[in-house]
């Protein structure tokens, strides 16, 4: 069975949304065979968000054929503005040409797109964090899932944009493929570590980086690369090359909470995945984290969190 993949171009599209995505299903074609791209839009020369026109732009397919992807760069707003007669017509071509086996993906932007055109009633959704008031203003009925960088329902999927566009095509990759296929995509990208559609927006591991001061940063960026290290105040205060008493009045000056704290924060970020993974006892999820033992993690998590560990 051939996957035809149609990218479809608004003026304005994101480049990143478009180029991420569509790189990961080219090198995908390294490994399976059946599988096709093909770029189309309502324009003939889509203007892309960074000012360049995009050559080649196929007009918007009649029809799509069966099982196909039909993906939809986010855009930009500014540029769209003056085009709302342009997503009227593509709100009216998604209902001619969308059936159950056409698997509909949007990223960034283009989730109010869809959203404007009720596809996502009553459907689990995600979109940008900085668009999420947005998409419940357009679409009132989507149940928006505010911190996911993507979310797949049925034939559906949506995504937070950027580099989630990346996340997300990899699971698709993976879903249709296999995993082996998936993997193979990642390492020839270079991404290191997967991320699913759990992984919330905003990175824990950007708190508490908004200040200049070195010293701090490198105990920051220890403590990020083994967050289940055996760190002691002595041995973080060996990496700022201060006493520990000074580390202790630099964090409560730079970032307002104790190096224990961050430390914990840490801790818990790192294995908060492992979490939702059914296959990990508790016990071994504290150990991977550097906790004593499972009753260690609970108090620390209610420490940090405030609230009891969920689900566990």
């Amino acid at each position: 069975m051939t996957i035809s993949v149609h990218f479809i171009l608004l003026p304005g599209f994101a480049l990143l949304d478009l180029a991420g995505p569509a790189e990961a299903l080219r090198i995908s074609q390294r490994y399976v065979s059946d599988l096709t791209l093909h770029y189309a839009g309502p324009v003939t020369l889509p203007l892309c968000s960074l000012g360049m026109t995009l050559q080649d732009t196929a007009p918007l397919p009649d029809s799509l054929p069966p099982n196909a992807w039909l993906i939809i760069p986010g855009f930009s707003t500014l540029i769209a503005e003056g085009c709302n007669s342009i997503l009227q017509q593509i709100i009216v071509w998604l209902e001619e040409v969308l059936r159950p086996d056409v698997r509909l993906v949007c990223i960034y932007s283009a989730v109010l797109l869809v959203g404007a055109a009720g596809l996502l009633d009553d459907r689990p959704c995600t979109i940008h964090h900085t668009l999420v008031e947005q998409l419940k203003q357009v679409a009132p009925a989507a149940r928006v899932k505010s911190d996911r960088i993507f979310v797949i329902d049925r034939n559906i999927a949506t995504s937070a944009g950027v580099t989630t566009g990346i996340d997300l095509t990899l699971e698709l990759i993976a879903r249709q493929f296999g995993p082996k296929v998936a993997v193979a995509v990642s390492r020839d990208m270079v991404i290191w570590r997967r991320r699913d559609g759990d992984t919330p927006q905003l990175s824990p591991f950007q708190d508490y980086r908004d200040h200049m001061h070195p010293a701090i940063h490198r105990v920051q960026d220890a403590i990020a690369a083994e967050p289940a290290g055996d760190w002691s105040l002595d041995s973080l205060a060996a990496i700022a090359c201060v006493s520990t008493r000074h580390l202790a009045r630099l964090f409560k000056l730079h970032i307002g909470i104790a190096p224990l704290d961050y430390r914990q924060r840490m801790q818990l970020a790192n294995i908060e995945p492992l979490l939702r993974q059914k296959d990990y006892s508790l016990e071994k999820i504290a150990e991977i984290g550097g906790f004593g033992s499972a009753r260690d993690l609970r108090r620390v998590w209610r420490k940090q969190r405030g609230e009891p560990l969920p689900g566990r």
